[in-house]
């Protein structure tokens, strides 16, 4: 009986030779890795690059960059756009909870 080989994993990326786009950029490196988990849970292939190296495409950047494939660029932006309005609305609605609280607390 032959063995199967092992299951590893393996980080997607964009093929080099495609068309890709960039969909996020920031000076913080710690930014930029979150948001390229939230695209990897996105299963939107990415790939991550210091905007330094990449001088040429995109003049003028520092930081880090997100490409993607020019297909996925909409949905990438949407899943960024969605992840930013999130906290803002969660912050929101925990100041609401807060607030109610503290007018039941007053009461008793």
């Amino acid at each position: 009986m032959a063995e199967q080989p092992k299951a590893t994993t393996v980080e997607r990326r964009p093929d080099p030779n495609e068309k890709l786009v960039k969909v996020f950029d920031s000076e913080q490196e710690t930014e930029a890795l979150v948001v390229k988990g939230l695209l990897d849970s996105a299963n939107i292939e990415n790939d991550l690059a210091s905007a330094s190296l990449l001088q040429d495409a995109f003049p003028g950047m520092g930081g880090m960059i997100i490409l993607v494939r020019e297909e996925d660029a909409e949905k990438a932006r949407s899943t960024i756009a969605e992840y930013r309005q999130g906290p803002a609305a969660v912050s929101i609605a925990d100041e609401q909870d807060d607030d109610s609280t503290e007018e039941l607390q007053a009461k008793e």
